[in-house]
């Protein structure tokens, strides 16, 4: 739902902030003083292309920004998510700025395209879940969504209950195009496979060959230090065990020296020995040390052809790092990864016979439910064109015979083999017309209007916007267009511009547009009217500008009997 409207310097608009309502909201006001302006800032939030031409005399630019409550939206919500746009307290504010340098979008304060904000607010289809319209405009200018044949067929299924089973329809039919893209590509590859798989064979060979395990190039790095730098390590080792063991002043020649002396001392103090205990324990381990190192030297004077065996190992794996990853673990990721191509291209027969298996019967499918929606579609098109030209008599449009033109397609689409198409008739003689050729805006919106009340409130409620729906009607008929838009207005929000004060009487909220006389010109204002004030507007649309007591007793009565009717 459309909260709030501001716009500044757009057009002959200073500075307008309106605040709109749930139920229907109304626009009169006089002639030329601002109206379609409004409408026009309404579609930049739909996301309208905007020109410079519209700034208001001597300014830089213009801003026009609307607040949305989304909270009977989840999926614009969701929509919005997706694009990496929060919705803070479930609210959406679109801010548009037209300037003569660069013009720019913003949703909830994220700088967005023209082409993300109508997917949100209007995109051209209604299909269940993203890509229902948040708002739509319906008149003079604005008749894109009611002149779209996939606009024709949404609403057709709508009505015919068929949206269930469209949507399995539609998932089927993807994953159809899904296996033919890869029936194409399997046979594709058939066609390279002996060369490909040689490739990968020879790949696979040539990693396994040097049987890697992971982490071994720290390993071998390791092993190759120490034996290019074994002479320094084999002095070492020599120097420290002559330090420990076989020199003449070595620590185990001195510890055994202490030993000694405390023993033979134990006599005169018992307890002297056990505190030297320790040392005995010493000289255990620097004996094991010994024997370690001697060890280690005689791994130092091993294999003379080890350290060139390293060598070439670690130039092989370097050969394989270059190929295939920088690390042992990354190589062998890529051996499983070659291994299962090689897997897929020698069992590709296999394969293409599964998913063309598959395809058959999708597509059998496919045809079954193709043919029950469009049977469906045909028994519902003759209900709802005899509704819909129910509901056109009742708005006094008793020459326009409307009807649902459903003809089986030669092809299979996404939402089956139906083309839909909405036309009119304007005599018995002449044959239909589609509906794109059908000419006033105001004739359109009630025949929008019409289907609206056959088919009912959609998946998501909306904001409609009408503009000259009264167009060419009067007394009667206009009261049954106040009535039909109040009725459309519950549970959603419809925004109506009218001349007539039948239909301005339904309004839950109503808006005066009006001219402001400034020293440099004149701006357009908007006032919300309250209960006097609304009597006078709906008077003057009575009466014109000279407003009399008749008038505004008429404008009471048709409040009163407006609000008795609701």
């Amino acid at each position: 739902m459309l909260c709030e409207l501001k716009v500044s310097n757009f057009a002959i608009i200073d500075n307008v902030h309106m605040q709109f309502r749930k139920g229907l909201n109304i626009l009169s006001g006089e002639t030329g003083a601002g109206k379609s302006i409004l409408l026009k800032s309404l579609g930049l939030l739909m996301g309208e292309k905007a020109t410079t031409d519209a700034l208001r005399s001597g300014v830089d630019s213009a801003v026009i920004e609307g607040s949305f409550d989304l909270e009977s939206r989840p999926d614009i919500r969701e929509r919005l998510l997706e694009m990496g746009i929060d919705t803070p307290d479930e609210q959406m504010v679109v801010r548009r700025i037209v300037s003569k340098d660069k013009s720019r979008v913003y949703i909830n304060g994220a700088l967005s395209t023209l082409g993300g904000l109508r997917d949100v607010v209007a995109p051209m289809l209604e299909v269940a879940g993203h890509s229902v319209p948040l708002i739509e405009m319906t008149g003079q200018h604005e008749n894109r969504n009611l002149l779209s044949r996939a606009y024709h067929l949404d609403l057709l299924d709508q009505y015919a209950g068929c949206w269930k089973r469209r949507l399995e329809f539609t998932e089927l039919f993807r994953r159809a195009q899904e296996l033919r893209a890869e029936i194409e590509e399997i046979r594709h590859e058939s066609r390279t496979r002996a060369q490909r798989l040689d490739f990968l064979i020879y790949q696979r060979d040539e990693i396994k060959a040097i049987g890697l395990r992971p982490g071994e190039e720290a390993e071998i790095e390791n092993e190759t230090r120490r034996l290019k730098h074994s002479a320094r390590l084999n002095e070492f080792a020599s120097q420290a065990e002559g330090l420990l063991y076989d020199d003449d002043d070595s620590v185990t020649s001195k510890l055994h020296y202490l030993l000694q002396r405390a023993a033979e001392l134990k006599n005169v103090d018992p307890g002297l020995a056990s505190r030297l205990d320790p040392l005995s324990q010493a000289k255990t381990l620097i004996n094991e040390v010994r024997y370690e190192l001697r060890d280690y030297q005689r791994e130092l004077e091993g294999d003379p052809g080890r350290l060139e065996e390293l060598q070439s190992r670690l130039s092989s794996l370097r050969q394989l790092q270059k190929k295939y990853g920088s690390t042992a673990v990354e190589i062998l990721e890529a051996l499983a990864g070659i291994e299962k191509e090689i897997d897929q291209l020698e069992n590709s027969d296999e394969l293409l016979q599964s998913k063309e298996k598959e395809l058959v019967k999708i597509e059998k499918e496919l045809g079954g439910i193709a043919s029950e929606l469009h049977d469906r579609r045909a028994g519902a098109a003759r209900q709802l064109a005899d509704g819909v030209n129910e509901e056109l008599k009742d708005l006094n449009m008793k020459g326009v015979n409307f009807h649902v033109h459903v003809e089986r397609a030669t092809t299979l689409n996404s939402t089956g083999q139906s083309a839909v198409e909405f036309m009119t008739q304007t005599s018995k003689g002449d044959a239909p017309r589609p509906l794109a050729k059908f000419a006033s805006g105001g004739e359109l919106s009630r025949i929008l209007l019409s289907m609206k009340q056959v088919v009912g409130a959609g998946q998501f409620p909306r904001t409609y916007l009408f503009d000259e729906v009264d167009a060419g009607v009067s007394g009667n008929t206009a009261e049954k267009v106040g009535r039909k838009l109040k009725r459309m207005a519950q549970g959603q929000q419809v925004i109506c511009v009218t001349h007539l004060p039948q239909v301005a009487s339904f309004g839950d909220v109503h808006f005066y547009i009006h001219k402001a006389a400034l020293k440099k010109g004149v701006q357009t204002e908007v006032a919300e009217l309250q209960k006097t004030d609304r009597v006078q507007e709906i008077a003057r649309l009575i009466s014109g500008e000279k407003i009399t007591k008749t008038s505004l007793a008429h404008a009471e009565q048709l409040l009163t009997d407006s609000q008795a009717a609701h």
